[in-house]
């Protein structure tokens, strides 16, 4: 049986988007519209099918626009896209707290909930909503299911997840460790035990989700133990504009300078990561700097290459034992440079690079040699089809009611 399922992913000023079968995996459509409710600009959509890309500008003063004009590019450009075809609609939703640790079919409890944790992620959750409810608007008897990014890390255990702060933090301001990506680390972490032939429940893998946005999490057996974002997406790694991991003592240090709250978030958000070390955020130039022999470049390689190498290695401790490791994004699916620092720093591991393996091949395939004592593999990621498969099993065989 064909489970289609519509995937939405709402930003504050974009959807992106996918028709997905669920069973197969097989693409129908693909689409992103842009500068939503941008006065100074017109938005740009794009819809793709069967590799032919249709682009047209237009006013899309909102998510509800912006549905209207997908549901007409599906009118015009195909496939036939109705709501007695669709299995579900399956959004991407970035939080969900502690109160989600599956997908939720959405009524008017989840979405209040959803709302409710806005506070968490004023950035995020805000456009979730804005395109749960335009979705639901346009298709009001199809099953609408919400996939949350933080919902494959709360299998997390409280020695991971709490902080060390005041009680009233943790209890009243759920001061805790979150966890993001978490569709690309179920999907990745399983694609890995399979291409090592093997039961995701006997495998341990530290996945490395490496983009403008970048996490490592440490999977055990298929069940999250430990992951780098914390409360926020800001934690852990160095990112695109993001600095990771820093000195609590910063934000009273700098207001101390005269820095206002505003401006310190804001270069955390947006000025910081290979952005604040390099003047970039495009890691392709990078790494072009970096054989030129820029030195900000060479540093900002080491210093994020390093990184990595640190949580690998405490995540190998985390797990007790280290199966694989994987790359995946679209800096760790396409920067073998990086690849071949991280594994490089590794040795203590008994990991090996494979410079051929490395350098080019399919796109899965393991990277490390073959007296490596743990493999390294590249595994393209696919959240669409993990939140099209998470949407469909909830929705074609829903839970039974307790």
């Amino acid at each position: 049986m064909t489970a289609l399922v519509l995937v939405l992913n709402a930003g504050s000023s974009s959807l992106k988007y996918q028709l997905v079968d669920a069973d197969t995996g097989a693409v129908a459509a693909v689409g992103l519209l842009e500068r939503i409710g941008e006065s100074e600009a017109r938005a740009v959509a794009r819809h793709t099918v069967l590799g032919v890309t249709t682009t047209r500008e237009a006013d899309v003063p909102d998510h509800a626009a912006a549905i209207a004009l997908v549901l007409e590019a599906f009118t015009t450009h195909g496939p036939a896209l109705t709501a007695t075809s669709l299995t579900a609609v399956g959004h991407r939703v970035v939080h969900g707290g502690d109160r989600f640790r599956s997908p939720a079919l959405l009524d008017g409890q989840v979405i209040a909930a959803i709302e409710d944790l806005v506070p968490l992620a004023p950035l995020h959750n805000p456009a979730n909503l804005a395109g749960i409810r335009a979705a639901q608007a346009a298709f009001p008897d199809t099953p609408q299911v919400a996939v949350f990014d933080t919902a494959f890390h709360q299998s997390l255990p409280p020695h991971a997840y709490t902080y060390a702060v005041p009680r009233v933090w943790r209890e009243r301001h759920r001061v805790r460790r979150y966890g993001f990506h978490g569709t690309s680390h179920a999907y990745v972490s399983r694609r890995t035990a399979v291409l090592l032939g093997r039961d995701p429940a006997e495998v341990n893998v530290v996945v490395l989700h490496l983009g403008n946005g970048a996490s490592a999490a440490a999977v055990q057996g298929g069940v999250c133990i430990d992951t780098s974002m914390g409360l926020s997406p800001l934690e852990g790694l160095v990112m695109g504009t993001r600095p990771g991991d820093l000195d609590p003592a910063l934000p009273t240090h700098l207001a101390r300078q005269g820095v206002s709250l505003a401006d310190y978030d804001h270069a955390l958000q947006s000025d910081s990561g290979l952005r604040g070390l390099t003047g970039t955020n495009d890691f392709r130039e990078i790494i072009a700097r970096v054989d030129a022999g820029d030195p900000d470049a060479e540093l900002a390689l080491d210093i994020v290459s390093y990184r990595l190498a640190k949580y690998v290695g405490s995540y190998a401790v985390a797990l007790g034992r280290l199966d694989a490791l994987a790359f995946t994004a679209g800096i760790g699916e396409n920067a073998p440079r990086l690849r071949a620092e991280v594994i490089g720093r590794l040795g203590l591991l008994g990991m090996r690079l494979d410079v051929a393996r490395n350098d080019s091949g399919p796109p899965e395939r393991v990277i490390t040699s073959e007296d490596s004592a743990i493999p390294a593999w590249v595994v393209p990621t696919n959240e669409e089809l993990e939140i099209a498969r998470q949407t469909a099993a909830l929705t074609v065989s829903p839970p039974a009611s307790p």
